[in-house]
């Protein structure tokens, strides 16, 4: 008997009623109920995220405009007004904590997974990461506050850049040293068997190779960073003129952010500024869940 002949024999043998799904079979129910507890329970979870987002267009979309980013807030019981300082401080205050931490946090990650990847440094500074993660970010503020504040004698963007670096940097510290240890090894033999060293192979071949998952964990860390509150009324403080006002450097003056325009006109009996702090509520949202989908996309591309 040929081996066809054989396996068809066996498949005659096989009682193909028992093999249905049916809702008399123990796991077949269990695995029924799982799923539809799955199923709710991921309802459940994504209910409180939906009814943000309706709340936030419902109130804020009326108030989208040009005018909303070109004009200066305003003062207690005015109408009209925008948040066009508080937009471009966000932007600013983000970039410069970007510019501090993305560096600091790729070269700490390369020598993580690279160069001394078992040594108690790198023990001691995975370790110091991983607490900062869980650092309340009121602390990030209060320290920034006395190293900046108080040294310069006062409110600044760079302040507040600094104080929101100190909460990315462990993001992107532990996220880029995953994608690099991720990188296959053969990747690191070929380089050095053509005769790179360990830095030609790190710059030419490792980085460009795990750069995806270090793009997800900068924008992630800047995706915090854009919502945080606290340590900008520590640093940054607010502003109601525009980034160049005043002849002062803008970098070494208070600067408005969106996160602190919605704090403080969420608190006022006005009704325009409280349609300001919805408005600004939602352009903060829409601008977080851009930078989390870009993540994403940047992060489903394979080595």
């Amino acid at each position: 008997m040929s081996t066809a002949e054989a396996a068809a024999a066996r498949l005659q043998e096989v009682d193909l009623p028992k093999l249905e799904r049916s809702l008399r079979h123990v796991r077949t129910l269990n695995s029924a109920v799982m799923g539809i507890i799955i199923a709710l329970m991921s309802f459940v979870a994504m209910f409180p995220l939906a009814s943000v987002l309706w709340m936030l267009l419902r109130r804020g979309v009326e108030r989208l405009s040009p005018a909303l980013f070109t004009e200066l807030p305003p003062a207690a019981g005015m109408t009209g007004g925008g948040i066009g300082n508080a937009f471009l401080g966000t932007l600013e205050v983000v970039g410069i904590a970007a510019l501090i931490s993305v560096p600091f946090g790729i070269l700490a990650a390369v020598f993580l997974a690279e160069f001394a990847p078992e040594s108690r440094l790198a023990d001691a500074v995975r370790f110091c990461a991983k607490v900062l993660t869980g650092l309340p970010s009121v602390l990030a503020g209060l320290f920034a506050y006395a190293a900046v504040v108080i040294t310069l004698g006062t409110y600044s963007a760079l302040a507040g850049g600094v104080a929101l670096a100190l909460l990315m940097l462990p993001t992107v510290l532990l996220t880029a040293e995953q994608a690099i240890k991720m990188v296959p090894h053969r990747m690191r033999e070929a380089a050095f068997g053509m005769g790179a060293t360990r830095t030609q192979a790190v710059l030419r071949i490792i980085l460009p190779t795990a750069m995806p998952g270090i793009l997800t964990g900068v924008m992630l860390a800047v995706a915090r960073a854009a919502g945080e509150t606290a340590p900008l009324l520590f640093t940054a403080l607010f502003s109601s003129y525009w980034l160049f006002d005043g002849g002062v450097p803008h970098l070494m003056q208070p600067t408005a952010s969106l996160a602190v325009l919605i704090y403080n006109f969420s608190g006022m009996p006005f009704e325009n500024q409280l349609e300001l702090a919805w408005a600004a509520s939602l352009v903060l949202v829409l601008m977080v869940l851009v930078i989390n989908v870009v993540s994403r996309l940047v992060g489903h591309r394979r080595v």
